[in-house]
């Protein structure tokens, strides 16, 4: 060995190892996923750190095993671990439960085999289980651990099955999986305020904590915005409210689309009205506002159910499916309006496409019930704030943003202020780096 390699070397063991684990990331050539945790990994290792990014053999949005040999999830600046996990088809049943915890058994096994390799891990919740396996595994081998709190278990789940003493029998494993976890952190990033502070409820001992949104990467969202803008068309004078994510149970897709025919309903009869009285509109009358079509993005359980509404309603809504990321930016700066439906029972805090949404630069209506979300919304006057499940509210609220493209021009800009802020991952996520350095 020469001189060069024997440096490398040393300064390889000089470097701090940390074990990133998920349960779902987008990896190599897939078309689904988050990507969290892998934009977290390359970023730690342009900090310095040696990565082992751990997650499933088994892909979450595709449900579909992993060909783990394949070339894609070779060569990285970090190395993939796949951790054995037979799999389940639903994203809410008794299968998956069973499948995250042979996970959970399997990820024990091999921090069993590296004991002593790594320096810090770092691991999402939910899944439960999953993540008391690491904080267990980190307590033992006396390194820290750090949870990248992302959703609320067992909270979310009794917004699906909410059945006095059975939902607290059913739920009780992942309530308690989530106490150990928060009591054993040594600190925590929470997708929103809400969530970084969640642990201080089962524990006595502060600990270090950041709110660091989902986000996303602006540039590759400008890059794809712009790649494929010319792939739609917009007819001109229609304005479009549009929504981008899942069509599942937290979320209101329902009301959105009955919200959509109350617009529509409404603008023909003020047009009638109009027609009827053979008149010119003068600089006092109140016009109708433009047309109003609902863009829906994205894919889920409900979908079928919720075109079947549409079509009773004669709601003017397209459903068109699910978009790659590029696809999904360019449709969203093409809109006018974005909207976060959430029902009322939605634990939700600050979802996933937050980032997306303003970096299109488009006005945003919520309809989340989280006050950190909603206070938000007002307090950067990037959108408006509706009451959930209220078809009327949101109709009225998309129909005032419709008929005022100054206002949405102004709200648009302000919220692409704070996605260029806040929510940029390039920028945001160095204050995990920062804490987990300081831990270390």
């Amino acid at each position: 060995m020469d001189t060069t390699q024997k440096q490398a070397r040393t300064r390889n063991r000089n470097r701090k190892r940390i074990a990133v684990v998920t349960m779902g990331v987008k990896l190599g050539d897939e078309t689904r996923g988050y990507t969290r945790f892998r934009f977290l990994s390359d970023l730690l290792v342009r900090e310095g750190f040696e990565v082992d990014l751990i997650t499933s053999s088994f892909q979450h949005w595709e449900k579909a095993h992993r060909d783990c040999s394949k070339a894609c999830y070779q060569d990285l600046p970090y190395r993939i671990v796949f951790i054995d996990e037979p799999g389940y088809t639903k994203n809410l049943d008794l299968a998956r439960i069973r499948s995250h915890r042979v996970a959970a058994k399997n990820l024990r096994a091999h921090f069993d085999r590296t004991a002593g390799e790594y320096d810090l891990i770092y691991a999402e919740i939910p899944p439960n289980d999953v993540a008391r396996a690491c904080a267990e595994c980190a307590d033992k081998m006396g390194i820290p651990f750090v949870a990248d709190i992302n959703d609320l278990w067992p909270e979310a789940m009794r917004m699906v099955v909410n059945v006095p003493v059975v939902s607290d029998i059913a739920f009780y494993p992942f309530a308690r999986d989530a106490r150990i976890v928060y009591r054993l952190l040594s600190g925590a990033v929470g997708t929103s305020d809400e969530y970084a502070a969640r642990p201080a409820a089962d524990r006595e001992r502060p600990y270090p904590k950041a709110t660091v949104y989902v986000g996303n990467d602006l540039a590759a969202f400008d890059e794809g915005a712009r790649a494929h803008a010319h792939e739609i068309v917009k007819p001109d004078g229609e304005v479009w409210a549009t929504y981008a994510g899942t069509l599942g149970a937290s979320y209101d897709l329902a009301t959105l689309i009955e919200a959509s025919a109350l617009l529509e309903k409404d603008r023909l009869e003020h047009a009638a009205r109009h027609a009827s009285e053979r008149t010119t509109y003068g600089p006092a009358q109140e016009r109708p506002h433009p047309p109003v079509r609902v863009k829906i993005l994205g894919d889920g359980p409900d979908r079928a159910k919720l075109e079947a509404l549409a079509s009773q309603l004669e709601a003017p809504v397209d459903f068109l499916g699910y978009q790659d990321y590029a696809s999904m930016a360019a449709y969203l700066c093409a809109s006018d309006i974005t909207v976060n439906s959430l029902v009322k029972s939605a634990v939700q805090s600050i979802v996933t496409k937050i980032g997306d949404y303003l970096a299109s630069g488009n006005p945003l209506i919520n309809t989340g019930s989280s006050p950190e979300f909603r206070a938000k919304v007002s307090s950067d006057g990037i959108g408006l704030n509706v009451e959930a499940e209220n078809a009327a509210a949101l109709a009225h609220a998309i129909g005032e943003l419709a008929g005022n493209a100054s206002l949405r021009k102004i709200m648009g800009a302000r919220g692409r202020a704070v996605a260029e802020r806040e929510f940029d991952q390039p920028q945001s996520y160095r204050e995990i780096v920062t804490l987990l350095r300081n831990l270390l």
